[in-house]
């Protein structure tokens, strides 16, 4: 190949390399916060095909009309059964008031860009007590204009465990200010809880539920 070639080879391939990151910058950016799979991966199992033993495990979920994620974890009824024990002390027995629980599961869920977990947890988190400006504050992060100092400690902490694995010492020190020791680990139980939950319901392509409002559109 003469140098002219080569030049016009690696010309080539250079341009095309960029239109290629151009085009995935787009699309990330105008998809920041979109539901990632729009068909499931893994498949839940359908009611009629229940065994006894997964119907029994069901009724948590459909309690709290999660059926698409209990029937996804399913497939696997030996997981999903130690699971449920784990899951349910951070949503049901978990030591911090439930609306904070529900600022930190919010906040990894909004991180994460699972559209299941930010969907349920609206819903769970409205009956809290959270309003629509907690919602904003929480897609927002700890910077969000209007945040109360106690709901930015909250967001600060979910955000550190996600980009760091690890609650700073400023941060832990003024959350350890208002909770006590059991507190503060259910704070990372759940938020490392909640992770994991991303986690599979995004590689799984778990589905939003009929009426459910997935991620409001992004403001750009």
């Amino acid at each position: 190949m003469t140098r002219k070639r080569v030049s016009v080879y690696w010309g080539a391939t250079l341009f095309a390399t960029l239109a290629l990151s151009l085009a995935a910058n787009f699309y990330f950016i105008r998809d920041a916060h979109a539901q990632r799979l729009m068909k499931p991966r893994i498949p839940p199992v359908t009611k009629e095909n229940w065994t006894d033993a997964q119907r029994e495990m069901m009724t948590p979920y459909e309690n709290i009309g999660a059926i698409n994620i209990g029937a996804t974890v399913a497939n696997y009824p030996e997981l999903a059964k130690d699971w449920l024990v784990f899951s349910s002390h951070i949503l049901r027995r978990n030591s911090l008031p439930a609306r904070d629980r529900e600022v930190l599961i919010l906040r990894i869920g909004w991180l994460c860009r699972s559209e299941y977990e930010w969907a349920q947890h609206v819903r769970i988190g409205r009956a809290a007590g959270l309003t629509d400006d907690d919602l904003a504050h929480i897609m927002k992060g700890p910077d969000a204009t209007g945040v109360s100092t106690h709901d930015k400690l909250l967001l600060v902490a979910a955000t550190e465990l996600r980009d760091k694995a690890f609650i700073s010492d400023l941060t832990w020190n003024a959350l350890a200010k208002t909770y006590d020791t059991k507190q503060m680990m259910d704070i990372v139980f759940t938020v490392g809880q909640y992770n994991l939950v991303s986690m599979a319901l995004n590689s799984f392509g778990v589905q939003l539920e009929p009426g459910l409002t997935g991620f409001p559109p992004v403001t750009r």
